[in-house]
């Protein structure tokens, strides 16, 4: 069996060559002997490693040098109570829900302070982003949260919310590296790794050096403040090694590729040919509102569960992989990374046309 196209959405679909690379230095890593994985952290290798990749991703987004960037670890899911924990000083916190994500981090803020949900979409399951131009923000929020890309849903902000001058956090997990990005307009934006970047085990947090404070809610513990993993370089205690050297070679085949525009042109190219199909087929429908599909994550049904349980079943003999939609919403989703090559997208739109003939009278 060869590779098959993998449509997960997280753990997901890795650049081959950076998996073959990773392979010619699993046993000996340059000359040391070792792997990356046996290899102390604390080692003058590992430490060329890290900082490189690190140097890397500030190239690649253009972080500013009042930026610090951390490679920790407890995922996106950890976040969701160390944002409240560092920058709740008011007890007060502005969430914008767009998903599953989102809420769980609303629910989670709202442990440690007053947590606002200003606007949602569960409405309509999560098939749309609200309008953001003008919302109720509360004038003592610490900050405006959000979950940029919706991994479950298939959205997207394409436009970020009117803040109204407050500080913006945002969970990119599952669009990070897929565009140029303009950090100097949020605070704090992070994301888990296992969809974009590299393995499941490591969470890129980018965050402004004047919200790295001690200043922190009480009971705070020290592996959850921003600021002992600031002092530390991401060093304080192990961090996830083998995790962050695998995410430099994925900066390093990105910016090979072109860097973020390139990504962008890439990621469009791939969503258009598999969108166009959706919206002319008759069996297929996407389940997104048109002007908040994300390029990442793409929901779609047959209107069918029976159809559905089938279509799944037939794409995966046919070496598609991972195309059942998440347990909440049923379906089928198509997640397409940046690693996914475009002839992955094709060959899933030939099998749907295929299937559409075979099941539709």
């Amino acid at each position: 069996m060869g590779r098959v196209y993998n449509f997960s959405a997280g753990p997901a679909v890795l650049p081959e060559e950076v998996l073959k690379e990773a392979q010619d230095e699993m046993m000996d890593y340059r000359g040391t002997g070792m792997s990356v994985m046996e290899m102390s952290h604390r080692s003058k290798t590992y430490d060329a490693i890290i900082k490189e990749a690190e140097a890397d991703l500030r190239e690649l987004m253009n972080i500013p040098d009042n930026y610090k960037v951390l490679f920790l670890q407890g995922g996106a899911s950890q976040q969701f109570a160390m944002i409240p924990m560092n920058l709740m000083k008011n007890k007060v916190a502005d969430y914008i829900v767009t998903g599953q994500w989102a809420k769980k981090a609303y629910q989670e803020a709202s442990i440690y302070g007053k947590a606002n949900k200003i606007a949602s979409s569960e409405d309509e399951t999560f098939s749309y982003i609200p309008d953001c131009s003008d919302l109720p923000i509360s004038e003592d929020a610490d900050y405006v949260y959000i979950c940029e890309n919706n991994t479950i849903y298939g959205t997207k902000f394409k436009t970020l919310p009117n803040t109204k001058g407050k500080l913006l956090v945002s969970d990119v997990s599952s669009c990070f590296l897929s565009e140029p990005v303009d950090v100097t307009k949020y605070g704090v934006i992070y994301g888990g790794v296992q969809k974009n970047i590299g393995p499941a085990g490591v969470v890129i947090v980018i965050i402004r050096e004047d919200l790295i404070t001690e200043d922190v809610l009480p009971g705070t513990p020290t592996m959850l403040k921003y600021k002992t993993h600031s002092d530390n370089d991401s060093m304080y205690n192990t961090p996830p090694a083998y995790g962050i050297y695998i995410c430099g070679k994925v900066f390093k085949w990105i910016k090979k590729m072109g860097g973020l525009s390139a990504m962008k042109e890439h990621n469009e190219a791939k969503a258009k040919i598999l969108y166009d199909f959706l919206d002319e087929s008759k069996l297929f429908k996407g389940t997104v509102r048109k002007e908040d599909r994300s390029l990442m994550n793409v929901p779609f049904v047959t209107g069918s569960d029976e159809l559905d349980a089938k279509f799944v079943k037939e794409a995966k003999e046919a070496g598609l992989e991972n195309l059942k939609g998440h347990r909440s919403v049923g379906g089928m989703r198509a997640s397409i990374y940046n690693a996914m090559p475009v002839e992955g997208v094709k060959a899933l739109v030939e099998f749907m046309k295929k299937f559409e003939a075979e099941n539709t009278k």
